[in-house]
């Protein structure tokens, strides 16, 4: 069993809290973006509520660990691993309400080369004890707009986890999927489980578009962000998403383990 102790010295360590690889510049330009309502932050969220610039790094603040400082502009951004680990917490403790109830979950990923293992884990482990891991739309296209133009992906899954590839791309060696920020391919699961007759997930573990999409569906979200992806903060704040573990989402996957460990043990899913 891991302790909070060595679980703490673990996310310094790796650098998955305290300062973070996203540097205090992309967390701000994200910060302004949202303020301004662009769609490539705003991750599928429609936040019912004014979030002007300095209302966000307020909430940062809180939720994160990063600085109030609005003049503070350069070096690396800090995420407060009592934030982290009170989060992992909150997140352990609704996947073993999952379990306890037998809920139908949906797992996806936009970070499917450093989150996909820890994700993996975790269906594996509902999945084990009765919850039923949905894997609708499989291999269905799905257009999203990327900083390339609009590109083609196929859904697929791996491991009861949803993530997006190209057509014709297979997963060979440590070939996964692509990264993504869309809520697009959330909401063409979501839309061919209701075409199917469900069942519809009672829980949507995931990040970026994933958790934002779904939240903002309706659908009982739970999931990961870094300082740079606001919007999951404010959907917490506002409702339309449960839980939000801060910390560093770019990695090394292999990091992310003793954090696996540790929310199924709290989960009470250990094998």
């Amino acid at each position: 069993m891991l302790s909070v102790g060595a679980l703490r010295a673990h996310l310094l360590a790796a650098r998955l809290a305290g300062p973070v690889a996203t540097s205090r510049e992309e967390s701000l330009r994200s910060y302004r973006l949202f303020e301004a309502r662009d769609p490539r932050v705003m991750l599928g969220l429609d936040p019912e509520w004014v979030w002007g610039h300095r209302d966000l790094l307020a909430l940062m603040a809180d939720k994160c660990g990063v600085s109030r400082d609005p003049e503070l502009r350069t070096g690396h951004d800090v995420i407060d691993p009592e934030r982290t680990l009170a989060a992992l917490d909150a997140f352990a403790e609704r996947l073993g309400r999952a379990a306890e109830c037998r809920s139908p979950v949906l797992f996806g990923t936009g970070h499917p080369h450093r989150l996909l293992g820890f994700y993996a884990a975790l269906a594996d482990a509902l999945s084990a004890v009765g919850c039923p891991v949905l894997t609708p739309a499989q291999g269905r296209s799905v257009d999203i707009t990327t900083r390339f133009g609009l590109r083609t992906y196929n859904l697929d899954y791996d491991r009861g986890v949803a993530l997006v590839r190209e057509p014709g791309a297979y997963p060979v060696g440590g070939e996964t999927g692509a990264h993504t920020h869309s809520p697009l391919p959330v909401r063409l699961a979501l839309g061919a489980l209701s075409e199917a007759g469900g069942p519809l997930p009672e829980l949507v573990v995931g990040d970026h578009g994933w958790v934002c999409g779904a939240g903002q569906l309706g659908f009982d979200a739970i999931g990961l962000a870094d300082t740079d992806d606001p919007a999951l903060f404010v959907g917490e704040a506002e409702g339309q998403v449960s839980v939000v573990v801060p910390l560093d989402d770019a990695v090394r996957s292999d990091y992310y383990r003793p954090l696996t460990r540790y929310v199924l043990n709290r989960a009470c899913l250990s094998q």
